[in-house]
């Protein structure tokens, strides 16, 4: 990764020729220190620029994309062999801050509506972080059908991701990216608009392949299925139920709530795996997993809370047991009343006993959190206590809000503090919680219903459209402390991530701070902040992380093949956080517990 960066001249002020010179004279001599980052300053020609914004309709529901153009003057371009997040201050204490233009609106061509010029103004950078990625992609690795992946099938998959049609919710991780190159068919180089510290990471996604997917396929598919194809989109493809990847494994069958199989992929990059099939079950009921799991018929096996302390004392299997990657929270629409005071969330918070519902739902296998950051993390801010049980503190700030007890119903302006919590049907821990929740807001005079829906219909009719008071729900996350899309303003629309409708300037801020922060001190420091922030907000009631343990057969091993060409064992092992999948594709199951090596 290294750093474009521009700017453009202040108008009356040295010109772009002679600001150049000064910093290639700065960048020969070595000094400051921080020119030793410099690779080269350059002039660039006056160019256009074009641009869109969303626009809000007047009177309607919905966006306008208005076009807009930056007819830029002759600017500086700094080339950097690593990103600075500093450049510019460092650049005005060796240039003088006079060097710089400040008014953008010179070069902004064309009439806009006054909104829609004051937001193109807004979004014209004079002086431009261009972070760029270089990949070079393996040669020779194959997709399931024998063609070759390529920088073709990583520009598709970034563009398929871009189009609004396809209803991506991964956009806003890609909405920084400024342009995707292809110079060759093993190289991508990517582009950012600006500082964004998550780059890396956004790009591990899995990626699709182009020939099957591109305009002219999904036309043909249409046309097969007797659909529109001005309309049919990778959301409509049968490519969703018969996937073709690039990894050990490739598709064979899958039968919706019974099996998915994979079969060995013998022209894998990395060799073929060691066992010919990949069978996923779906066993609904949890007795039968446990018995499947007994008898052998099934290798690898997720606890359930309930069996952990049983399972773990059994010399047969192999544990890898460890906090989650996420957490399970209530969240209220803040849109709706009573849910936009502070106090009334805090005061359900505190009606809730969670280590009660850890130890007896959970059997133990929880603990608190208090903020939106993987535990396991330094995100993550352990010095945030969680608000104590406190029915009669909640109470209490209830009365602060207005409310008053009325026959044992919270009440205010002659209506009672009522709503409907939304949940899950299939999971029974969430329904649980559901029913404990209600009896604990009820002691404190607050009348719950509670609604199981299937998730299909939870999701769509409920989160997508705004719909609901509060929900029971959970997120699965990684280590990626980048939080846009499920906590800033911007992304509270429907079908987006920041469904609850939570908004905090100062959370917004901290939230670009961190994706803009490549000093993991500085990054860590915001993240605390922000966490802080969120907690004291209550925007949920965060009830518990939990603990995920896997088991193995003990007879599962990682082989290997040992200098003089035989077979040796190794034990497998998790990883940092907690992965211990991570090299599935060489396990081998034996006929007994093997003698292990190293």
């Amino acid at each position: 990764i290294y750093e474009e960066a521009y700017f453009v001249p202040r108008p009356g002020g040295p010109t772009a020729q002679a600001l150049r010179e000064r910093i290639e004279r700065a960048r020969a001599a070595g000094q400051p220190e921080w020119m030793r980052n410099v690779a080269k300053a350059e002039v660039i020609p006056p160019a256009e620029e074009k641009g869109s914004l969303a626009v809000p309709r007047r009177g309607q529901r919905g966006f306008d994309q208005v076009p807009f153009t930056v007819a830029y003057p002759e600017r500086v371009k700094i080339t950097l062999k690593e990103v600075d997040q500093d450049l510019f201050d460092r650049l005005k204490a060796l240039l003088g801050a006079g060097a710089f233009a400040a008014d953008p609106a010179p070069y902004l061509k064309g009439d806009l509506p006054g909104p829609a010029r004051q937001q193109a103004l807004a979004e014209i950078p004079l002086a431009e972080h261009n972070p760029v990625i270089t990949f070079r992609l393996r040669k020779g690795v194959l997709f399931h059908d024998g063609r070759e992946f390529s920088s073709r099938d990583v520009r598709f998959t970034y563009d398929a991701i871009m189009n609004p049609a396809n209803l991506s919710p991964r956009t806003a991780d890609y909405e920084p990216v400024k342009r995707v190159e292809t110079p060759d068919r093993h190289t991508v180089r990517v582009t950012y608009k600006r500082l964004y510290s998550p780059a890396f990471g956004t790009w591990g996604m899995g990626m699709l392949p182009e020939h099957l997917l591109n305009e002219k396929a999904l036309a043909e598919e249409a046309r097969r299925l007797r659909r529109d194809p001005a309309k049919f989109t990778l959301r409509d493809s049968g490519f969703n139920r018969s996937p073709v990847g690039t990894g050990p494994f490739r598709f064979k069958e899958w039968r919706s709530d019974e099996v998915i199989r994979l079969v060995r992929f013998e022209k894998y990059w990395e060799g073929p795996a060691e066992y010919a099939e990949y069978i996923s079950r779906i066993i609904p009921d949890a007795l039968t997993q446990e018995l499947a799991f007994y008898s052998g018929t099934v290798d690898s096996y997720t606890a359930g809370v309930h069996q952990v302390e049983r399972l773990r004392k059994d010399p047969r299997f192999q544990v890898f047991s460890g906090l989650a990657f996420g957490y399970t929270y209530i969240g209220y629409n803040l849109r709706r009343a009573p849910f936009g005071d502070v106090r009334v969330r805090r005061a359900l918070t505190m009606a809730v006993n969670t280590r009660q519902i850890q130890e007896f739902l959970l059997y133990g296998e929880a603990e608190d959190i208090t903020g939106p950051f993987v535990k396991q993390s330094d995100h993550y801010d352990k010095s945030v206590k969680p608000l104590p049980y406190d029915p009669e503190g909640a109470e209490r700030l209830l009365r602060e809000a207005g409310w008053r007890k009325v026959n044992g119903v919270m009440q205010k302006d002659g209506k009672p503090l009522q709503f409907t919590l939304v949940t899950n049907h299939g999971n029974e821990v969430r329904k649980a919680i559901a029913v404990a929740v209600q009896d604990a807001w009820k002691k404190i005079g607050v009348e719950v219903k509670v609604d199981l829906v299937e998730w299909a219909v939870f999701i769509q009719k409920y989160i997508n459209t705004l719909n609901y008071d509060a929900v029971i729900l959970g997120w699965r996350m990684g280590l990626d402390p980048d939080l846009y899309q499920i906590w800033h303003s911007s992304q509270a629309g429907p079908g987006q991530l920041n469904f609850v409708g939570y908004s905090n300037p100062e959370a917004d801020r901290l939230i670009i701070k961190i994706r803009q922060e490549y000093d993991l001190k500085k990054q860590v420091a915001y993240a605390h902040q922000l966490h802080r922030i969120i907690y004291a907000d209550q925007p949920y009631t965060f009830l518990y992380v939990g603990k995920a343990t896997g088991l193995l057969d003990r007879k599962i091993a990682i082989a290997e093949r040992g200098p003089g060409g035989g077979a040796r064992y190794r034990k497998i092992t998790a990883t940092k956080t907690g992965n211990y999948t991570f090299h599935f594709n060489k396990w081998l199951k034996l006929p007994a517990v093997p003698r292990f090596e190293g």
